[in-house]
């Protein structure tokens, strides 16, 4: 299911070891990593100061975009949980004062929504 769910475009968490081994660079001092997804090449990690979505471009995935988020400009979000035949569960976030959702991630059935918008609603509220 976990091959399958990746290559649907479900996201689906990954320790905060790993990430740091991967993306510690990014960080500034004091800004910790609580949580992080990975979805095929694409990662996404919420840390205490902000939300970095890192993109893979190409066929190698040799270029790379890091997109840093504050938490300050994010205006609202939902998330929408896995129904019995629907297997994923999608996070939709707004930045700034766009009409249409700016980031949109599904997951798993692994990972559980309910922190991923507890952490949101911490760092947003």
């Amino acid at each position: 299911m976990g091959l399958f769910s990746a290559l649907l475009g479900n996201a689906g968490s990954v320790s905060q070891e790993q990430l740091f081994k991967e993306y510690g660079q990014l960080l500034i001092e004091g800004e910790q990593i609580e949580l992080g997804f990975k979805l095929i090449r694409d990662t996404f990690l919420f840390t205490t100061k902000r939300l970095i979505l890192v993109d893979k471009q190409g066929l190698t995935a040799s270029k790379t975009e890091y997109k840093s988020i504050a938490y300050k400009s994010i205006t609202r979000f939902s998330i929408e949980t896995a129904g019995t035949f629907d297997l994923d569960a999608e996070l939709k976030i707004w930045v700034s004062s766009e009409l249409q959702p700016s980031i949109r991630k599904q997951f798993n059935k692994s990972v559980n929504v309910y922190e991923v918008q507890k952490i949101l609603a911490y760092h947003v509220l």
